[in-house]
């Protein structure tokens, strides 16, 4: 059943000559909105700089990545013009709407691993989230080592001058 007062808004009554009224807005040039023109694309390492910058900030992650990976790192940090590589530990699959994150991580000694992890996961998810307006369906986190109080610090690189 037609609503009347739709079928005045689109058509004259029958038997009148009338030209329709038109109420609608008549759509902007462009065709819409501007923030839904276009597409917008996130690569790979944009979630892993996040996801990685964010997991450092939790209390009790002392590093990020494998010992062979962070061995590699302090060596490439050693290098003139090289950087501290914030993704280091951190692998990201980004789709069109969601990602998900493998983080490797190691802990300080004496705090609550399933504490840690969930602090990180929590940090990732919001970072990541508010950012880049993707879903997290997972952050995925394994601990490859605990830093022990006495144990030499492998990323800190030696003074160059003595």
């Amino acid at each position: 059943m037609t609503d009347m007062t739709d079928r005045n808004r689109t058509q004259a009554p029958e038997g009148e000559n009338e030209s329709p009224v038109q109420t609608r807005k008549s759509p902007r040039r462009g065709g819409g909105d501007p923030g839904t023109r276009g597409r917008t694309t996130i690569a790979d390492g944009v979630v892993e700089k996040i996801a990685g910058l964010a997991a450092r900030d939790v209390v009790g992650v002392h590093a990020m990545g494998s010992g062979i990976s962070r061995t590699f790192g302090a060596v490439r940090d050693r290098v003139p013009g090289g950087s501290k590589s914030v993704t280091r530990g951190v692998k990201a699959e980004v789709g069109e709407r969601q990602t998900a994150l493998d983080l490797e991580i190691v802990v300080d000694y004496g705090v609550s691993i399933s504490d840690v992890a969930r602090d990180v996961r929590e940090n990732v998810i919001g970072a990541v989230e508010r950012m880049t307006g993707l879903e997290v369906v997972e952050v995925n986190i394994a601990v490859s080592d605990v830093k022990l109080p006495d144990e030499e610090d492998e990323e800190q690189p030696e003074p160059r001058i003595q």
